[in-house]
């Protein structure tokens, strides 16, 4: 089995539709460009049938990017797959992603169906999709609570269909790894090399990322994610955070991604000015403190060797350089250091003076900035020097 992991980013549709992440057509756009740069595998655009929005984004992104690979999701059914198929007349590389649900609880309460009447719809709606594009993905929507041997049966009748992706989602996020990566397994098996399954992990649990990793090493070679995690109630499995564990932990994860990994920070910073919140300081990769250090004992390693406490080069992501935050857990060295980038050049005994100062003032407020630290600087000397006249 091949190890690459093609990284179908969803940003742009499950992503976008959820709270306070709602995008323009020339906002899809931007973050379509950006994303391009990044070098997702496939972007997924939108849904069409949804709005005149989403239908026209996946209609001029696969206009202006002729070049990248594009997706439009559609319910198992002919209006929505025929919608999807229109929206995708001018893209190279068409996708449809059509789904439908498979778990008893989405049969018995939401489609009040039957196991049969939901097998014999997602065949119907892949051979339909068959008609209009040669790449067809289908999804079990919360297949990840569907009875193993259905889902076996779901994912063969679909790949008989002519689906070249069959993906089975942790819509709700409430899969374990052991547990997902079991029913990954069993349905690489039961498909063998005839598609690739994919995976669609949700962090309502916090396992998003371990969850997709641990379908990976199944042997799943598709992960569906977003840009900061975002998505529908705790979000997706996170883009930048999914790809760099590969690509730092080779030794336990032996796969290959196509990402341009430089770009994953100027992404984040893009979606977070297109919608309406960023991601949390202490997100990893991509947050305002994922490089920063403030304890006295990291920084005192980080300025020996900054091995000692980072296991990432800041610049492999786009963020120039870590960055040492002067608080009232810092240390001598780090403000020594940083005085000598403001200019100064301090004794030993001056720094202690400075040190003992600058604690102080670290106690009350939440760091320092560097005109503070300036400006404690100089009346220190200044006052030491009038002491000696």
């Amino acid at each position: 089995m091949s190890n690459r992991v093609f990284i179908f980013d969803t940003t742009l549709r499950d992503g976008e539709q959820s709270p306070g992440c709602s995008m323009t057509v020339s906002e899809k756009l931007q973050m379509a460009r950006k994303l391009i740069d990044l070098n997702v595998d496939l972007l997924e655009a939108g849904f069409p049938i949804a709005s005149e929005g989403d239908f026209e984004a996946v209609d001029r992104i696969s206009r202006e990017f002729p070049e990248a690979r594009v997706a439009a999701l559609a319910r198992a059914c002919p209006l929505d797959i025929e919608r999807a198929a229109r929206s995708l007349e001018k893209a190279r590389r068409p996708r449809i992603h059509t789904f439908i649900a498979t778990s008893d609880i989405h049969l018995k309460y939401k489609l009040k169906k039957t196991r049969q009447q939901v097998l014999d719809e997602a065949v119907a709606a892949v051979r339909l999709a068959r008609q209009y594009a040669d790449d067809v993905e289908f999804s079990a929507e919360d297949g990840a609570r569907t009875d193993g041997d259905y889902m076996e049966e779901v994912a063969r009748a679909v790949v008989d269909a002519g689906a070249s992706t069959v993906n089975i989602p942790d819509t709700v996020g409430y899969s374990t790894p052991d547990e997902y990566a079991e029913l990954i397994g069993r349905i690489v098996r039961a498909i063998g090399e005839r598609a690739i399954v994919s995976v669609h992990c949700h962090d309502d649990l916090g396992l998003a990322v371990a969850n997709s990793l641990a379908a990976v090493q199944a042997g799943a070679r598709q992960i569906e994610c977003t840009i900061n995690g975002i998505g529908e109630r705790a979000g997706n499995c996170s883009l930048e955070e999914v790809v760099m564990a590969i690509k730092v932990r080779k030794d336990r994860l032996p796969f290959e991604t196509g990402i341009a990994t430089e770009h994953l920070y100027s992404a984040s910073q893009l979606l977070a000015s297109l919608i309406t919140f960023g991601p949390q300081p202490n997100k990893a990769i991509v947050g305002a403190n994922a490089f920063a250090h403030e304890a006295g004992i990291h920084q005192d390693g980080y300025l020996k060797d900054k091995s000692t406490y980072e296991i990432i080069d800041p610049r492999s992501v786009g963020v120039p350089e870590g960055k040492l935050v002067l608080g009232k857990h810092s240390g001598r060295h780090a403000l020594n250091k940083r005085c000598e980038d403001l200019g100064y050049q301090l004794t030993r005994e001056e720094l202690n003076v400075v040190y003992e100062r600058f604690t102080a003032a670290a106690d009350r407020k939440k760091g320092l900035t560097d005109h503070e630290i300036a400006a404690l600087v100089d009346d220190t000397l200044a006052q030491r020097s009038a002491a000696a006249d």
